[in-house]
């Protein structure tokens, strides 16, 4: 067998485990899938749990986290920003593992002066590396309303979405020495929280905390995952909840053909930095799978 089959045949061998083993975790309301982590009573459940809200004020954010772990799958969650003046303001939806060489698949949304656009800043962290980070502005208003933020992650892609949109996808290319995320079970974070020493034009705006407190909304989460339970090592089924078939559809999941010129639409318009394209940050070459990434 030859060493390009070898992956290939590990792959069907992992999908057709998932498919024909693993149940998933689908959310109910919040609280049964979610706990608020930190905050001092500034992250509330609202709405019989159909709502769920974070604050910063000058003492303090607040963040929440899944109940569970999960190894795969697919995250939805709506998000409606903290509107006006943000600066300095970071709100984060994220995976992450635990310890120095944890895994991370991350959006954050950095907060700007009123009129101005967020950026949404992603990155990928693998056995404790990351590096990877893309950021871009939203066609939308992401403070009007709920949009929804997804991160597709299986073992040969982690797609970010917006809106189900992709706007980024993260390729396993393990054969090139690159370090993909599909050993560490993570769990699911969200955070509201200052940073105004880098967040805003790079720290240059400070957060006026006159604004405060700043509040993000949170709805609709849904987790389409293998969930891991402590000590265990694999997925076996009889630790899931059922889902329909249709449902499975994001252990196979690729960019196809429409939802690449969509991909390309965004990083085209949109994107306002790439890793890929730094070539001052990377004077020995850029990262190894960078050399045949063209995102523009």
């Amino acid at each position: 067998m030859s060493s390009t089959t070898c992956p290939l045949v590990l792959v069907f061998l992992i999908s057709l485990m998932f498919s024909s083993l693993v149940s998933f975790a689908i959310g109910d309301s919040m609280d049964r899938d979610l706990e608020i982590s930190w905050g001092d009573g500034r992250g509330k459940f609202l709405n019989n749990a159909n709502l769920l809200s974070l604050s910063l004020d000058k003492y303090s954010g607040s963040g929440f986290q899944s109940k569970n772990q999960y190894l795969f799958g697919r995250i939805d969650m709506q998000i409606k920003l903290v509107p006006g003046n943000s600066a300095g303001t970071v709100t984060t939806f994220f995976l992450s593992s635990q310890g120095p060489a944890h895994d991370e698949i991350d959006f954050e949304f950095l907060g700007n002066l009123s009129g101005n656009p967020y950026t949404l800043h992603t990155n990928v962290f693998a056995q404790g590396k990351g590096d990877k980070e893309q950021q871009f502005y939203l066609w939308f208003d992401p403070t009007k309303d709920f949009h929804t933020y997804s991160i597709v992650w299986n073992p040969k892609h982690i797609i970010f979405m917006v809106d189900n949109i992709p706007i980024r996808d993260f390729k396993n290319m393990e054969e090139r020495g690159v370090g993909f995320p599909k050993d560490q079970p993570m769990r699911m974070y969200s955070s509201l929280w200052n940073a105004d020493d880098w967040a805003t034009m790079g720290g240059r705006v400070k957060t006026n905390w006159a604004q405060a407190p700043f509040t993000a909304y949170y709805q609709n989460y849904r987790a389409n995952a293998c969930v891991i339970s402590p000590g265990s090592s694999g997925c076996p089924g009889n630790r899931f909840k059922t889902a329909s078939i249709s449902d499975n559809a994001w252990i196979n999941q690729e960019v196809d053909a429409v939802s690449y010129r969509r991909m390309r639409w965004v990083q085209r318009k949109y994107m306002i930095y790439d890793y890929c394209a730094d070539i001052k940050r990377f004077p020995q070459g850029l990262p190894a799978e960078c050399r045949t990434h063209r995102p523009r």
